[in-house]
């Protein structure tokens, strides 16, 4: 255990002082304790090195808004303990910082496992919506949910006491913490990068996976150089829990197969039998009843084709002469306050008459302006809304409501805001806002079913 600064990680060792270090990541919402069935006999081969992501376990709560800052604490965490060179797997969140570390810090990892992982989670929309639903409600919703996202109904309904374990992880977590790692999920996207990673890699999901499913693992497959695939049948987003013997076996497998650097030019599948049949995602060897489960590896070319990858993203060129075009930085900051959907179907209805318009407000209102770093998006959403009631611009009034709750204002918050432009600006055009605003919060903050 460890006292944890608020530059690093809480974190714990299991198994021999002097094995080699591997690292396991944990998935958001969730403590090192998802790893516990896995650790007994990874620690008969390695050096277990385990931690919980900030505000996560009892982890002191010094939120991390991005999956960039979480690796840096992680490393820093390392370097305190002398740790250099290290494998590791993680799930979901904790897959997340495996990439990070595989393209920003490839001279540190050895051997790469990616569980229930994506190089996009979802859409930044989803994450954000996530966020506003636990600054309103806190976490006690996406706790209650939490078994339907991570468990076969199946297992959620046989494993009672493991249910309700996963529900109380995700209600002791700390809120802040939280919404900073749905912020972090939403900005994360390394679909243009997988190329890049060039250490050996085991992609593993489970077979009836609904957040980060097979088609996320075949995408990361088809991207990553030396990339292998396992699919576990019977297994949903938390497959380490529900499966733990199938994935330990994988685990075991691979970081005994492939602990190196160099890459080597087989890129195939892992066929996971079962003790059921089911219908395989990719072509695998014949299913057969074992346990726990005894993969075998497929050669590349005799597999078809795993997936498409996304194309690569072009970074904005600068111009030849003076500064950068605002375009590129003014398209990302409008999708992130005003949401993917609202961005796409404004730029979709475009046409010959107003393209140009829209092409303006992306390059000045969001490029030059909400780009500046001299206010915070919570201050440019309180000074918004001010100017589009002042303005009485209803019509406007939803999306930038919207991206006040996105952006972090509580619903309390926007209606101090509207009492103050009632004052300042009159109240029938305050009414009229106060309609926008009762049903744009009733939507967005209501907790799923």
């Amino acid at each position: 255990m460890s006292e944890t600064p608020p530059n690093t990680l809480q974190y714990r060792f299991d198994g021999p002082e002097d094995a080699p270090v591997l690292i396991l990541g944990p998935s958001l919402g969730t403590t090192w304790h998802m790893w516990d069935r896995q650790v007994p006999e990874l620690a008969q081969h390695w050096r277990i090195f385990r931690f919980d992501l900030p505000g996560h376990g009892g982890a002191p709560a010094h939120p991390a808004g991005s999956v960039a800052e979480v690796t840096t604490r992680l490393l820093a965490t390392l370097d305190g303990l002398g740790v250099q060179r290290f494998g590791y797997a993680g799930c979901a969140f904790g897959g997340a910082v495996g990439v990070e570390l595989a393209l920003r810090h490839p001279e540190r990892l050895a051997s790469l496992a990616l569980i229930a992982t994506s190089p996009r989670f979802g859409t930044a929309d989803e994450f954000r919506q996530r966020g506003v639903i636990v600054r309103t409600n806190g976490l006690d919703p996406i706790a209650r949910s939490a078994p339907e996202r991570w468990f076969t109904g199946g297992f959620a309904a046989a494993q009672p006491a493991i249910t309700e374990w996963a529900v109380q992880m995700v209600r002791t977590t700390d809120p802040g913490c939280y919404i900073a790692a749905c912020e972090a999920l939403a900005a994360f996207d390394v679909r243009g990068e997988l190329g890049r990673v060039g250490v050996p890699t085991l992609v593993l999901v489970g077979s009836d996976d609904q957040v980060t499913g097979p088609a996320e693992a075949r995408t990361l497959v088809a991207g990553i150089p030396d990339a292998r695939l396992a699919v576990v049948p019977g297994a949903s987003h938390l497959v380490p829990v529900e499966q733990p013997a199938a994935v330990t076996d994988l685990l075991v497998r691979h970081f005994s197969t492939a602990w190196q650097t160099a890459h080597d030019a087989s890129t195939g599948q892992i066929a996971v039998p079962a003790a059921h049949a089911m219908a395989p995602a990719v072509p695998t060897a014949p299913v057969a009843s074992t346990a726990p489960v005894q993969p075998a590896l497929a050669p590349a070319q005799a597999a078809s084709p795993i997936a498409e990858i996304a194309p690569a993203a072009v970074p904005p060129q600068a111009p030849a002469h003076g500064r950068p075009d605002p375009y590129d930085a003014g398209l990302k900051v409008r999708r992130e306050v005003l949401g993917d959907a609202h961005v796409d179907q404004a730029l979709a209805q475009a046409d010959e008459f107003s393209g140009d318009f829209q092409e303006l407000l992306t390059r000045y209102a969001w490029g030059e302006i909400w780009d500046r770093p001299g206010l915070d998006r919570r201050t440019r959403s309180c000074v918004t809304l001010t100017a589009l009631v002042a303005g009485g611009h209803p019509d406007e009034l939803a999306p930038h409501l919207r991206a006040a709750l996105r952006n972090g204002l509580t619903p309390g918050e926007i209606k101090e805001v509207l009492l103050q432009a009632a004052v300042y600006c009159g109240v029938p055009a305050a009414n009229g806002a106060f309609r926008v605003a009762q049903q744009v919060i009733r939507e967005e903050t209501t907790p799923p079913e």
